[in-house]
């Protein structure tokens, strides 16, 4: 195995890729909106937290092939910023979802000093962003008025959404993309190459 040396200064070209996959998935992500509703009308409430992981992907899918610090929480708050230039009715208040979301993984990552990114710390970072998100929806709104069963079953089907819509997820996605050739000469390359997954 080789050694491999990091540097946590960004090149131009990740910062690119981070603005891309923010706009592509910004795009996604406000589509998913209508996946919510439409699911919330036959399942009820619930399904938020069901779908909840998709809006969390974007921070494991750049987190993994950029492999520095604040890439999970810069790709969510672009994110966040292209759903507010699309028209988001969520308005500005979707740059503090997104900091919470994106600060969720981000605290995964920075546990393993941005070193590890196999899938188990991928499913650790959704579920990071789970909880996060959790505890900012709990104050904004006022789950605490909820009965008991209801916030552990919303609990655990958001923490289970994140590790696979959020972290399982954005884990294939990365691998389909780095099976194209797109990501070669980035950290999730050279790791590869020097036998780090």
């Amino acid at each position: 195995m080789t050694a491999v040396i990091r540097s946590n200064a960004w090149t131009l070209r990740e910062i690119l890729i981070v603005a891309v996959l923010g706009a592509v998935f910004g795009v996604l992500y406000l589509a998913w909106v209508q996946v919510w509703l439409i699911a919330q009308a036959v399942f009820g409430p619930v399904t938020m937290d069901v779908v909840m992981g998709f809006w969390f992907i974007v921070s494991i899918i750049a987190a993994k092939i950029i492999r520095k610090p604040g890439a999970a929480l810069l790709s969510e708050l672009l994110a966040a910023a292209v759903q507010i230039l699309l028209g988001s009715p969520a308005g500005l208040l979707l740059l503090v979802t997104g900091f919470v979301q994106g600060a969720g993984a981000e605290a995964v990552f920075a546990a393993t000093r941005w070193r590890n990114f196999r899938l188990p710390v991928l499913l650790a970072a959704g579920v990071g962003a789970a909880v996060f998100s959790f505890v900012y929806t709990w104050f904004r709104f006022d789950y605490g008025a909820l009965a008991p069963g209801l916030l552990v079953t919303m609990f655990v089907l958001r923490c289970l959404s994140g590790a696979l819509l959020g972290g399982l997820a954005g884990h294939l996605i990365t691998e389909a993309l780095y099976r194209t050739g797109v990501l070669s000469g980035l950290a999730i390359d050279r790791d590869r190459r020097a036998g780090i997954a």
